[in-house]
């Protein structure tokens, strides 16, 4: 009969795409790991991972299995959290995951705040892309998530809350011709060379909107994911780039300056239908924070 060390050793594949770096994920040697994956399809009926010399891939059992096997464990995870609940208590773990440019919310000042209030909880950080933070919700791999959306996008089957909302901005090197503006147009922009989040991210999608309700046609010359190489391809004087208002100030080597109807970007925090305990307390302290309180300790 199948058990959880199984479950994790083929999640752990699914995720490597590789039994040795499985293995070296689990603390385990490969042998022990192959067998214990191999006796799981044997149970199963099928194969869960197509094998060739080069990689591993997930058959369409596979894939199945892995929709299941997040939701199994994230289960049996929130048993003693639910325990501990119901005696006052909020510990257990909590995953995290935030976009790279979250604005206005210093993640680090909220994740530190609720670990003095809730220091029996493990608290983990996940930085990655809107779209992937989503999907990641939808496998129960996080327990809230921090994403940024265009004002219209919507948010299905998942509960979440818009904590801020603001306007791009335009991040120029210093020197630049135009760097002495009050403000820019977007035909303006769409002149210049630009870098931005790569075509059918949420992050782009923001700049793309903005473009197309002013009918100009744009182009990104260098698609990054990360705010910290938008700002170092400004910096070096190869393409002007967008970002939020509130992460442009301070940055080295470039100048910011307002857009006429620029891009806006809203950010949410989302959570499972069915919260852990510590999701509770955290989206509380989120809501709070949002509000300006100093304190607050609502349930999700």
């Amino acid at each position: 009969m199948m058990n959880l060390k199984q479950i994790e050793f083929a999640l752990a594949v699914a995720e490597e795409r590789s039994f040795t770096g499985a293995a070296r994920r689990c603390h385990t040697v490969q042998s022990a790991l192959s067998h214990q994956v191999a006796r799981l399809e044997e149970e199963l009926g099928t194969p869960l991972f197509a094998r060739t010399s080069r990689r591993v891939c997930l058959t369409s059992a596979g894939e199945a299995f892995v929709r299941q096997a997040y939701t199994a464990l994230e289960a049996v995870r929130r048993i003693p959290q639910a325990v501990a609940a119901a005696i006052g208590e909020v510990r257990g773990q909590l995953s995290i995951g935030a976009i790279s440019a979250p604005g206005s919310v210093d993640i680090v000042a909220l994740i530190a705040a609720f670990h003095e209030r809730h220091p029996q909880v493990e608290v983990h950080l996940h930085q990655s892309g809107s779209d992937e933070l989503l999907a990641w919700l939808h496998q129960d791999r996080l327990d809230v998530a921090l994403v940024g959306l265009w004002p219209g996008a919507r948010i299905e089957t998942l509960p979440h809350l818009p904590i801020a909302r603001e306007r791009l901005v335009a991040l120029l090197p210093v020197g630049h011709p135009l760097a002495g503006c009050r403000r820019l147009t977007l035909a303006q922009l769409a002149a210049l060379p630009l870098v931005g989040y790569p075509r059918g991210s949420s992050a782009r999608l923001q700049t793309d909107k903005a473009f197309a309700a002013a009918d100009i046609d744009y182009r990104i010359r260098f698609e990054v994911n990360h705010l910290a190489l938008i700002v170092q391809f400004v910096a070096s004087g190869m393409a002007v780039g967008l970002v939020p208002e509130s992460m442009a100030d301070a940055q080295p080597g470039v100048v910011a300056i307002g857009i006429e109807d620029a891009p806006v970007r809203v950010l949410h925090a989302v959570w499972p239908k069915l919260a852990s305990p510590a999701a509770s307390a955290f989206v509380a302290l989120l809501q709070a924070a949002s509000r300006g309180q100093p304190d607050g300790e609502q349930g999700a």
